[in-house]
């Protein structure tokens, strides 16, 4: 029954990660970049759903406002980010700049939060406040159900609007060759801008499931989460939105595992120490392929 218990938390753990490692994986896979800036989106969404919430005692109403607040809080702020911060450097083909400038907004975002709201823990009022069910001898809680159904949804609307809308046959077009995509009209800038938009959305999504099962909030909250997250995205294979989510469950259950059955303190060693394993083996993480490219 334990080791129900452990893995059922582990899928939920998994999916959150998941849903962080699907903006890692989206903005890689269509602006060939990595926004390693997007854990402290999470932190920027749960701090405004902290503020909201503190504002409103904690009320029903006040807990929707503040998820919604705090999407649309980190979609202006991914959007922004891109806009002012990657795109400049982006369209002059510096890579290693954008890279440099992503891990300069994340310590912005980490010490604007620090000025702002100081470096004392918050306790996090949970968004989540059903109980859950028991089977049995087994009792799962309300937010780790919550939690794995809105990871499904979230993978079955992306996954549609990718295949479905005219925004995401573009994404798939720019990911696929962006030059190609702009001789055929797509509007490059523009598709990126929009992925940014999504990714951060589900930033703000997952920094409220994680808070609710986990309720302390820093500025470095989204820290280690987003690392993870991306350890999560290439371990299923960055630039795969379905690989995105097997590799963020499957981490997510080691996690758990690894912190349940042999050390706490060694879980995240467990966690790298598996990724690199799998690196060896299938460097191109568990869904992705290889690209050849003619010189």
């Amino acid at each position: 029954m334990n080791f129900l218990t452990y893995l059922i938390s582990g899928i939920s753990l998994g999916s959150v990660y998941a849903i962080i490692a699907l903006g890692y994986t989206m903005v890689y896979g269509i602006a060939k970049m990595l926004n390693f800036a997007h854990g402290d989106f999470i932190m920027v969404g749960c701090y405004a759903i902290f503020s909201i919430v503190s504002a409103t005692s904690g009320s029903p109403a006040g807990m929707i406002l503040g998820v919604v607040a705090a999407t649309v809080i980190c979609t202006l702020v991914g959007v922004t980010t891109e806009r002012v911060a990657y795109r400049p450097l982006r369209e002059a083909g510096s890579p290693l700049a954008v890279l440099i400038t992503a891990i300069g907004v994340s310590y912005l975002l980490e010490n604007l939060a620090l000025l702002i709201f100081g470096s004392d823990p918050k306790s996090f009022t949970p968004v989540i406040t059903w109980s859950g069910i028991s089977i049995g001898a087994l009792r799962i809680q309300g937010v780790t159900i919550v939690t794995i159904a809105v990871s499904l949804l979230v993978l079955i609307c992306l996954t549609w609007f990718i295949g479905n809308t005219k925004s995401g046959q573009a994404m798939l077009a720019v990911a696929q060759d962006r030059g190609a995509a702009t001789l055929m009209g797509i509007n490059v800038n523009k598709t990126i801008t929009m992925t940014f938009a999504i990714g951060s959305a589900l930033a703000a999504i997952a920094g409220a499931l994680q808070c609710s099962a986990y309720p302390t909030l820093t500025p470095y909250t989204g820290a280690m989460p987003g690392i993870k997250a991306f350890v999560a995205a290439v371990l299923g294979g960055i630039g795969s939105i379905p690989g995105a989510m097997i590799g963020g469950i499957l981490l997510g259950i080691i996690e758990i595992l690894g912190r349940s059955y042999i050390s706490s303190q060694l879980a995240d060693a467990i966690v790298f120490g598996v990724l690199i394993v799998v690196l060896l083996v299938r460097p191109t993480g568990i869904l992705g392929k290889k690209i050849q490219e003619k010189v």
